[in-house]
């Protein structure tokens, strides 16, 4: 990778950043100038503030898309870099939407500053390339996830939560961080590709390579946590049961994508030329957390715990497009951009799919008082566009065409196979089935069963508008794939230069 010197231009490709900045400095103003009745607005400004930084990406951003390092090699604003900024961008803009009818949070300001401020470090996590930035960008996102988890301070739900989250994930960081540590012992450099050159020199540049292994297995647990695989997923559940539900949609989105992010940075990066073994310590991770995260949320009768669990075995069918990276790109084919363009696509229909999922579950959950499953019986009856974006949300999840869930799984089972990992992608194949049994279950009980309550669902504007956005979304991603596919592929093309 080639590194340009600084130029006034470089702040181009922090645009979004800035937006943000900028935005996180009006929430404040305007957190202090409004009275708490009026305070609801502040949802509406922190979407905006998202929405802004959009724009940003697509006008000042995009044009400046560029292989080469910038700011002295720390970031690298590449097609990898942007599809993931977009990605976070509009998952922070739908979860300050959905929030902003929230009893609580919706009326408080440091919650969506935090939240930006958790965004910010994700878009960072996306364009680092050394390892000082992301370890920078990896900690501001996180200490903002532990605050958002344990927010609701009259529950100890959500004190537990937040507590579990921060014990966990701080212990995580540590084996990361010692990990960093290493690598940078290695190569003498904090610059991925540096150390991805020197790692890669004849006799993997005089270090010897079980210590070179050690540091790559530092690595995916340090990761694994973020992207909750088994055997590093067993804090997922409870956070996302006791957390405020819209941060437990952003969690299970755009913290999982930024996982992901990282990982495929580190292991494409730094740590090709042991593609043969970490492929093959994927593949086992990818088959453990679909079968774990499936089998266990069959027995779910809470339906945070069961998306908790569900999205516990979404990282599995992803990590079976990380894992078919190996055997692409030694056959002779078209390098790994097929398998990694398929992650990246999966994680694109993933957030919105789950963004609806979660957006149906806070309207439900707020009338009721309680997330059981049983909670939506007869919900097409009581509001019949909340049932039928549900629908769509779980059907997707379910892999049921012409949802772009159907698509997602065709692409990754279709890498896999394309690199001889049968096994896996037979496995991969029953674990959809066992999904959507008990996807099946809720649309059942929403669409067969009888109501409590014939009461309707009251929804807000800012609220329809989130849900079909992200509705209509899931539908076009699947429909008319073609493009978002391209896109994805030139994502995966960048990782791997």
């Amino acid at each position: 990778m080639n590194i340009q010197p600084f130029e006034p231009s470089h702040l181009l490709a922090l645009a979004p950043e800035i937006v943000l900045v900028i935005s996180a400095a009006v929430i404040m103003l305007a957190d202090v100038n409004r009275g708490r009745e009026r305070k609801r607005e502040l949802g509406v400004v922190a979407a905006l503030g998202f929405g802004a930084a959009l724009v940003a990406a697509l006008l000042f951003t995009l044009p400046g898309l560029t292989a080469d390092g910038q700011f002295g090699g720390m970031i690298r604003n590449d097609t990898a870099a942007f599809a993931f900024r977009i990605l976070f961008l509009f998952a922070g803009m739908v979860t300050a939407l959905i929030a902003t009818d929230s009893p609580v949070i919706g009326k408080e300001g440091e919650f969506f500053l935090v939240l930006t401020g958790s965004v910010i470090g994700m878009n960072f996590m996306a364009l680092s390339t050394d390892l000082v930035m992301l370890y920078l960008s990896i900690e501001a996102s996180s200490i903002a996830l532990y605050a958002l988890a344990g927010s609701l301070r009259e529950s100890d739900k959500s004190a537990e939560s937040g507590l579990k989250y921060f014990l966990f994930g701080a212990f995580t960081s540590t084996v990361l961080l010692y990990g960093f540590s290493l690598l940078y012992g290695f190569a003498g450099s904090t610059n991925l590709y540096e150390i991805g050159a020197r790692l890669g020199e004849a006799g993997v540049g005089g270090v010897p390579t079980l210590p070179v292994i050690l540091t790559l297995l530092t690595v995916v647990v340090g990761l694994g946590f973020k992207i909750s695989a088994v055997p590093f997923h067993f804090w997922a559940p409870d956070v996302y049961e006791g957390a405020p539900t819209p941060i437990t949609a952003f969690l299970s989105v755009a913290s999982k994508a930024a996982g992901f992010a990282v990982l495929l940075r580190l292991l494409l990066t730094v740590f090709p030329g042991y593609a043969g073994i970490w492929t093959g310590i994927i593949a086992a991770l990818a088959l453990l957390t679909m079968t774990i995260g499936n089998l266990l949320a069959m027995q779910q009768r809470n339906i945070k715990r069961l998306l908790a669990y569900s999205s516990i075995a979404q990282a599995g069918y992803i990590l079976l497009g990380l894992a078919a990276y190996y055997n692409l790109n030694t056959d002779g084919n078209v390098g790994g951009e097929h398998a990694i363009g398929a992650v990246v696509y999966y994680l694109g229909m993933y957030t919105l799919t789950n963004l609806v999922a979660f957006g149906v579950i806070i309207l439900v959950s707020r009338i009721t008082g309680s997330d059981e499953i049983a909670d939506f019986s007869g919900l097409s009856r009581r509001s019949p566009g909340l049932a039928l974006a549900m629908l769509v949300a779980l059907l997707s999840l379910g892999g049921i065409p012409p949802l772009a869930g159907f698509f997602g799984k065709l692409y990754l089972f279709a890498a896999a196979a394309e690199a001889n990992l049968l096994w896996l992608v037979v496995a991969g194949a029953i674990n959809a089935l066992l999904a959507l049994y008990y996807y099946l279950i809720v649309i059942k009980v929403i669409y067969l069963g009888q109501p409590k309550d014939e009461a309707t669902v009251p929804v807000s504007r800012p609220y329809v508008f989130a849900l079909w956005v992200c509705s209509i979304g899931v539908i076009l991603v699947g429909v008319l794939a073609g493009p978002f596919v391209q896109i994805a592929q030139a994502a995966g093309t960048n990782f791997l230069r």
